[in-house]
């Protein structure tokens, strides 16, 4: 049996050992990059991209989630590294059962495995941060068990300061926009999803705010059988929702109107949003053989507003439809942009425009024509990047990274499904008679009761 000082020689061995291999992994290309921006040489920026998707290919774990926000957060990175970041899979290699024994043991003690009725010693799925279990409780209910990969928190910390090196690289060869507040925002919601515990809160909360909405439904917490690094859910059966994107018009719409109102909801009424809208984080459920709304399954990154930061929301919305300059200027100021300009303005309104056009244009239509999923906003961004080069520099806030994310990850969502809605009317419908002390209100008992 190995002793206390082995295991945390062992521990600090894998430490160092993942420092060594990220940032030779990272650093080789970003000296790369670094290199052909000190000569300008813009040729061969594709095939930088694609050494650094190498790069990172080749690592589990936290860097390849890192990697996969950067890819889906507009203006974070090039488009070319943007597309090639893309094409990670985060999927990692599972523990073995003798290892998830000892964990399991860690976290609930040695006859853990009393406390289930049943345990599945292959992992149902496994992902950058942990592994799931099916489970079942004494009286034979299903249950999703989710355990966490050992030192995570160290190797995140490993992970995000080659996170903080690939910014430096970029701010010197593109100060267009300052993306320090990014990296801050990326690596506080990720710190936080090695919580389980908050998840668990987190999982709660979306219980309280989507009660009484039938299309979406939100897991129970076990919390007898859960610590911060092992969280027990309730395991709700269903299908991916890309089995369902030759379905009719009339399932695909279901399932869409189903996924607007699981994130609009809560931003709307509680200033909260789910900001990882991918397509593994839910399944539909079905009735009499046929799909009537979705699961949603994982809480680890969700991000909660200030009731300003939704009513900028309602600002911007208006001020766009209305013509007010005046409005769409303080929606900005609200959300932390600074020293704002006509041309920063101008730029900003770019990107509000392709973000609120479906929610303005009061007709039953796609969330966008022509495009692949993966496009999807990345042609606006683009523009805006060269837009700032000309014009900036602005700084992202911290705040609103998330939004614009989890914005960019719906609207794929509807793309993959095909769906044809009134968005608009669908929004109004959410937002309602907005009021900045109702949601204050309704947000401040909400995260009370979930012990938020």
């Amino acid at each position: 049996m190995p002793s206390d000082r082995d295991l945390e020689r062992n521990r600090l061995s894998a430490r160092v050992g993942r420092y060594a291999r990220v940032g030779v992994n990272v650093g080789g290309v970003a000296a790369r990059i670094a290199q052909a921006q000190l000569f300008g040489r813009a040729a061969g920026r594709a095939d930088r991209a694609a050494d650094l998707r190498a790069a990172l290919g080749g690592l589990k774990g936290p860097i390849m989630k890192v990697a996969q926000l950067l890819a889906t957060i507009p203006d974070a990175l090039p488009p070319e590294y943007a597309a090639e970041l893309a094409q990670l899979q985060s999927d990692a290699p599972p523990m073995g059962y003798g290892f998830v024994r000892r964990r399991m043991a860690a976290e609930l003690g040695p006859d853990w495995l009393d406390k289930f009725g049943s345990f599945e010693k292959e992992p149902a799925a496994a992902a950058s941060l942990g592994q799931v279990h099916r489970a079942t409780d004494h009286q034979g209910a299903p249950l999703a068990v989710k355990l966490q990969y050992p030192d995570m928190a160290s190797t995140v910390e490993a992970d995000l300061g080659q996170l903080r090196l690939l910014f430096d690289i970029r701010r010197r060869f593109d100060a267009s926009i300052d993306t320090s507040q990014i990296v801050e925002e990326i690596g506080a919601r990720i710190r936080e999803e090695l919580d389980y515990r908050h998840e668990a809160r987190n999982a709660a909360l979306y219980g309280l705010m989507l009660d009484g909405v039938p299309e979406v439904r939100v897991p129970g917490v076990r919390p007898e059988l859960s610590t911060g690094r092992l969280l027990t859910l309730d395991w709700l059966e269903g299908t991916r929702l890309l089995d369902h994107k030759d379905a009719p018009l009339e399932i695909r719409n279901r399932l869409a109107v189903a996924m607007f109102k699981a994130w609009w909801g809560p931003f709307s009424t509680h200033g909260v949003i789910h900001g990882d809208p991918h397509l593994g984080n839910y399944t539909a459920f079905s009735e009499g053989g046929e799909p009537q709304g979705i699961n949603l399954l994982d809480y680890g990154c969700i991000r909660i507003f200030p009731p300003s930061f939704v009513g900028g929301v309602v600002d911007l919305y208006e001020g766009l439809r209305d013509g007010d300059e005046a409005r769409v200027v303080r929606a900005y100021e609200v959300w932390g942009f600074k020293n704002l300009k006509r041309e920063l303005i101008d730029v900003l309104n770019i990107w509000a425009r392709f973000i609120y056009g479906p929610l303005l244009d009061d007709r039953v239509r796609t969330i966008a024509d022509g495009v692949s999923p993966g496009e999807y906003g990345r042609k606006q961004a683009f523009e805006v990047q060269q837009e700032l080069k000309r014009k900036g520099p602005v700084t992202v806030p911290r705040e609103f990274v998330f939004m614009d994310r989890a914005a960019i990850g719906l609207g794929a969502v509807f793309l993959h499904l095909q769906a044809e809605l009134n968005f608009s009317a669908l929004f109004r419908e959410a937002m309602g008679d907005f009021s900045e002390a109702q949601v204050a209100a309704r947000q401040s008992a909400a995260l009370k009761a979930a012990g938020l």
